[in-house]
Protein backbone atom coordinates (compact mmCIF):
# COMPACT_ATOMS: atom_id res chain seq x y z
CA UNK A 1 0.00 0.00 0.00
CA UNK A 2 1.16 3.42 -0.62
CA UNK A 3 -0.75 6.37 0.31
CA UNK A 4 0.39 10.22 -0.57
CA UNK A 5 -2.11 12.82 -0.41
CA UNK A 6 -4.89 11.15 0.51
CA UNK A 7 -4.55 9.17 -2.20
CA UNK A 8 -4.21 5.44 -1.41
CA UNK A 9 -2.78 3.25 -3.84
CA UNK A 10 -3.56 -0.35 -3.14
CA UNK A 11 -3.47 -3.95 -4.65
CA UNK A 12 -6.73 -5.54 -5.52
CA UNK A 13 -7.81 -9.56 -5.13
CA UNK A 14 -10.62 -10.65 -6.86
CA UNK A 15 -12.67 -10.20 -3.58
CA UNK A 16 -12.27 -6.75 -4.13
CA UNK A 17 -12.78 -6.34 -7.75
CA UNK A 18 -16.54 -8.67 -6.85
CA UNK A 19 -17.10 -5.53 -4.10
CA UNK A 20 -16.15 -2.26 -5.87
CA UNK A 21 -17.30 -3.57 -9.56
CA UNK A 22 -20.03 -1.04 -9.59
CA UNK A 23 -17.34 2.05 -8.86
CA UNK A 24 -14.31 0.53 -11.47
CA UNK A 25 -17.38 -0.24 -14.24
CA UNK A 26 -18.03 3.42 -13.61
CA UNK A 27 -14.67 4.73 -13.59
CA UNK A 28 -13.77 2.99 -17.18
CA UNK A 29 -17.28 4.07 -18.34
CA UNK A 30 -16.46 7.90 -17.40
CA UNK A 31 -12.92 7.48 -19.27
CA UNK A 32 -14.00 6.23 -22.06
CA UNK A 33 -16.76 8.74 -22.55
CA UNK A 34 -14.33 11.08 -22.13
CA UNK A 35 -12.16 10.51 -24.74
CA UNK A 36 -9.72 7.81 -23.35
CA UNK A 37 -8.06 5.57 -26.08
CA UNK A 38 -8.10 2.17 -23.50
CA UNK A 39 -9.85 0.18 -26.33
CA UNK A 40 -13.33 1.15 -26.20
CA UNK A 41 -15.56 2.97 -28.79
CA UNK A 42 -18.40 4.91 -27.93
CA UNK A 43 -21.24 4.20 -27.19
CA UNK A 44 -20.14 2.12 -24.22
CA UNK A 45 -22.67 0.84 -21.91
CA UNK A 46 -22.30 0.18 -18.09
CA UNK A 47 -22.90 -3.64 -18.72
CA UNK A 48 -20.13 -3.27 -21.56
CA UNK A 49 -18.03 -1.63 -18.55
CA UNK A 50 -18.88 -4.63 -16.15
CA UNK A 51 -18.13 -7.34 -18.68
CA UNK A 52 -14.81 -6.08 -19.30
CA UNK A 53 -13.67 -5.90 -15.85
CA UNK A 54 -15.22 -9.43 -14.62
CA UNK A 55 -14.49 -11.43 -17.94
CA UNK A 56 -11.05 -9.86 -18.50
CA UNK A 57 -9.29 -8.51 -15.32
CA UNK A 58 -11.07 -10.50 -12.73
CA UNK A 59 -9.87 -13.85 -14.35
CA UNK A 60 -6.20 -13.03 -14.74
CA UNK A 61 -6.33 -11.73 -11.08
CA UNK A 62 -7.62 -14.50 -10.42
CA UNK A 63 -5.05 -16.99 -12.01
CA UNK A 64 -2.16 -15.00 -10.54
CA UNK A 65 -1.07 -13.33 -14.03
CA UNK A 66 -2.16 -9.68 -13.67
CA UNK A 67 -2.08 -7.18 -11.09
CA UNK A 68 -4.77 -4.84 -10.56
CA UNK A 69 -3.20 -1.47 -8.81
CA UNK A 70 -6.49 0.98 -7.49
CA UNK A 71 -5.93 4.57 -6.50
CA UNK A 72 -8.91 5.46 -3.80
CA UNK A 73 -9.82 8.76 -1.81
CA UNK A 74 -11.73 8.69 0.88
CA UNK A 75 -13.27 5.15 -0.31
CA UNK A 76 -13.81 6.49 -3.81
CA UNK A 77 -12.00 4.81 -6.74
CA UNK A 78 -10.05 7.29 -8.75
CA UNK A 79 -7.60 5.66 -10.62
CA UNK A 80 -6.35 2.36 -12.13
CA UNK A 81 -3.73 0.31 -13.78
CA UNK A 82 -3.03 -3.16 -14.72
CA UNK A 83 0.67 -5.31 -14.68
CA UNK A 84 0.08 -8.55 -16.69
CA UNK A 85 3.51 -10.76 -16.60
CA UNK A 86 1.29 -13.30 -18.69
CA UNK A 87 4.66 -14.25 -21.47
CA UNK A 88 5.88 -16.74 -23.00
CA UNK A 89 8.86 -18.62 -21.42
CA UNK A 90 11.59 -16.73 -22.79
CA UNK A 91 10.01 -13.53 -22.08
CA UNK A 92 9.79 -14.10 -18.29
CA UNK A 93 11.69 -10.70 -17.59
CA UNK A 94 9.09 -8.35 -18.60
CA UNK A 95 6.05 -7.52 -18.04
CA UNK A 96 3.04 -5.16 -19.42
CA UNK A 97 1.36 -2.35 -17.88
CA UNK A 98 -1.93 -1.74 -19.03
CA UNK A 99 -4.64 0.57 -18.76
CA UNK A 100 -3.66 3.46 -16.88
CA UNK A 101 -6.67 5.11 -16.05
CA UNK A 102 -7.53 8.27 -13.75
CA UNK A 103 -10.93 9.85 -13.55
CA UNK A 104 -11.40 12.83 -15.39
CA UNK A 105 -12.76 14.67 -12.24
CA UNK A 106 -9.41 13.61 -10.48
CA UNK A 107 -6.42 14.22 -13.25
CA UNK A 108 -3.59 16.67 -12.93
CA UNK A 109 -3.16 16.08 -9.32
CA UNK A 110 -0.83 13.13 -9.84
CA UNK A 111 -2.44 10.12 -9.05
CA UNK A 112 -1.21 8.72 -12.96
CA UNK A 113 2.34 9.21 -11.19
CA UNK A 114 1.28 7.51 -7.82
CA UNK A 115 0.27 4.32 -9.93
CA UNK A 116 3.47 4.03 -12.31
CA UNK A 117 5.72 4.20 -9.70
CA UNK A 118 3.98 1.41 -7.52
CA UNK A 119 3.70 -0.26 -10.69
CA UNK A 120 7.24 -0.43 -11.74
CA UNK A 121 7.62 -1.40 -7.65
CA UNK A 122 5.53 -4.18 -8.14
CA UNK A 123 7.29 -5.96 -11.29
CA UNK A 124 10.69 -5.08 -9.66
CA UNK A 125 9.35 -7.32 -6.91
CA UNK A 126 8.51 -10.01 -9.65
CA UNK A 127 11.31 -9.80 -10.56
CA UNK A 128 10.64 -8.55 -14.08
CA UNK A 129 13.37 -5.90 -15.72
CA UNK A 130 11.35 -4.64 -18.57
CA UNK A 131 8.23 -3.23 -18.65
CA UNK A 132 6.21 -2.34 -21.84
CA UNK A 133 3.58 -0.41 -22.68
CA UNK A 134 1.12 1.50 -25.50
CA UNK A 135 -0.58 4.88 -25.51
CA UNK A 136 -2.17 6.66 -28.10
CA UNK A 137 0.26 9.01 -29.90
CA UNK A 138 0.79 12.41 -28.73
CA UNK A 139 -1.87 11.21 -26.07
CA UNK A 140 -2.11 13.13 -22.66
CA UNK A 141 -0.29 10.44 -20.82
CA UNK A 142 3.12 10.41 -23.27
CA UNK A 143 4.84 12.75 -21.59
CA UNK A 144 4.00 10.80 -18.28
CA UNK A 145 5.69 8.34 -19.15
CA UNK A 146 8.58 9.71 -20.61
CA UNK A 147 9.11 11.81 -17.29
CA UNK A 148 9.04 8.60 -15.79
CA UNK A 149 11.73 7.33 -18.24
CA UNK A 150 10.13 5.11 -20.47
CA UNK A 151 11.58 5.41 -24.51
CA UNK A 152 9.87 5.47 -27.69
CA UNK A 153 10.18 1.84 -29.54
CA UNK A 154 8.11 2.95 -32.32
CA UNK A 155 4.87 4.54 -34.21
CA UNK A 156 2.22 2.31 -35.59
CA UNK A 157 0.10 4.80 -37.32
CA UNK A 158 -3.63 4.28 -37.85
CA UNK A 159 -3.44 1.78 -34.92
CA UNK A 160 -6.93 2.11 -32.97
CA UNK A 161 -10.26 3.65 -33.79
CA UNK A 162 -11.00 6.74 -32.25
CA UNK A 163 -13.66 6.50 -29.10
CA UNK A 164 -15.92 8.88 -30.76
CA UNK A 165 -14.85 6.97 -34.03
CA UNK A 166 -13.45 10.37 -35.69
CA UNK A 167 -10.63 8.42 -37.05
CA UNK A 168 -7.52 5.88 -36.67
CA UNK A 169 -5.38 7.25 -34.12
CA UNK A 170 -1.41 6.02 -34.27
CA UNK A 171 0.22 4.49 -31.01
CA UNK A 172 3.29 5.13 -29.52
CA UNK A 173 4.85 2.02 -28.32
CA UNK A 174 7.55 2.52 -25.08
CA UNK A 175 9.44 1.00 -23.01
CA UNK A 176 11.46 0.96 -19.89
CA UNK A 177 14.73 -1.07 -18.73
CA UNK A 178 14.28 -1.24 -14.38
Amino acid sequence: MTAANSILIRSYAVSDIERQLPQLAGLLQDCVHDGASIGFILPFTAPESTVFWTQNVLPAVQGGRRLLLVAEQEGQIVGTVQLDWDSPANQQHRAEVRKLMVGPAFRRRGIARLLMLEVEARARQLPRSLLTLDTRTDDNAEPLYISLGYAVAGVIPGYALSADHSGLDATTIMYKQL
